[in-house]
């Protein structure tokens, strides 16, 4: 038989799922805001918020203390795994049931391969709809899906019309759908690049067509080709079963050079704290934590800090960093770009099993 020409992609997104299997187990908290995760006095995060939490603008990853700012009747839990694990344990089975292409982007999250699938049904929108069904009969909670071509496409698609959405995007209607999305709608471009692409003109994801090359280096990096691609619609990547996170973090250019070490030390403190929140999030721990530094004439140098037993534990991540920006010249040299990352993850509920030893500081330029 021949290879259809287009891919079945979903992208299946639980909605609010720590806090929502919070209210689906504590019926108190039904209908009332809930944010998941630490101690406001204790500089805790946010790990998930329920819908009625976000009406206040409180969101994962924000200091709890600034959520209970925003929403002063919010209602705070702390985090319980082995439920969430369990729930999410449940969805996975009912995505594999369907096809062995699922590949897990966190407890919540994942992408599906449906062009062929144990259902022989050939339509990705009636697969997601009985798939979604299935969810909610086996486990009360709802979830939103996007069905695309591409891996990229159904991510976006998936956020559409949440909570509890289905969004198909057609191959016919893919460049319609295009027209209509900002350039923040770009894979990997968070407030502060969609805020230097808007700066140059760009401010739809079809602009990025059409923009100088050079110009798209500058805002970029070397992501520029990558995301044009993108922008055209196009997304060859494959779904993959066994997909294995490795690092995470993020980085920031600045539109001015940062000459202030205290500001420094505090925007590397805060991208620590967002690290640990992910790791929190996906129920990850990290035995090595890097700084990344580039200098106002584009000198760039990593510091890297590695131990056991690995942690997530925000105060802790945030201490290294700090320490590793402390063994750079940013005291004394004006900084353009500043990134912290977590690297060597350990799921906890796996036994430990020791790679090659890891020296206490590594350090590039």
């Amino acid at each position: 038989m021949a290879a259809p020409l287009f891919r079945r992609i979903l992208h299946i997104d639980m909605d609010a799922f720590y806090a929502s299997v919070e209210q689906r187990d504590k019926p108190h908290l039904r209908g009332k805001p809930v944010a998941v995760g630490g101690d406001p006095d204790k500089r805790g995060v946010v790990a998930a918020a329920s819908y009625e939490a976000r009406a206040f603008g409180v969101r994962s990853a924000i200091p709890m203390a600034r959520a209970v700012r925003l929403c002063r009747d919010l209602i705070i839990v702390r985090p319980d795994f082995a439920r969430y694990k369990a729930a999410s344990q449940q969805v996975f089975d009912i995505f594999r049931a369907v096809t062995p292409l699922v590949e897990p982007l966190s407890l919540d999250e994942a992408y599906l391969d449906v062009t062929d699938n144990t259902w022989n049904e050939p339509l990705g929108r009636v697969v997601a709809g009985r798939l979604k069904a299935e969810i909610r009969a086996a486990t009360g909670l709802t979830a939103s899906a996007g069905v695309a071509p591409n891996k990229f496409l159904a991510k976006i698609a998936s956020a559409w019309q949440k909570p509890d959405g289905l969004t198909v995007i057609a191959p016919s209607r893919v460049e319609s759908f295009l027209q209509k999305l900002p350039v923040d709608a770009l894979w990997g471009v968070g407030p502060v690049t969609a805020a230097r692409l808007r700066e140059r003109g760009i401010e739809r994801l079809v602009d990025v067509r059409t923009a100088d090359a050079a110009l798209l280096r500058e805002a970029l990096g070397s992501q520029a080709d990558w995301l044009r691609r993108l922008a055209d619609g196009i997304d060859d990547r494959q779904v993959q079963p066994n997909r294995e996170v490795k690092s995470s973090g993020s980085e920031n250019t600045y539109s001015q050079d940062l000459t202030d070490i205290h500001e420094i030390r505090h925007e590397i403190d805060e991208m620590a704290r967002d690290a640990a929140a992910w790791l929190e999030r996906k129920e990850l721990l990290c035995r090595t934590v890097t700084v990344k530094v580039r200098y106002s004439d584009f000198t760039t140098i990593t510091r890297s800090h590695s131990r056991t037993p690995a942690t997530r534990d925000a105060d802790d991540i945030a201490l290294r960093a700090v320490a590793l920006l402390d063994r750079t010249e940013a005291a004394s040299r004006a900084v353009r770009l500043l990134g912290v990352s977590v690297h060597n993850l350990e799921d906890p509920a796996a036994p430990f099993s020791p790679e090659d030893p890891l020296l206490p500081f590594e350090d590039h330029e």
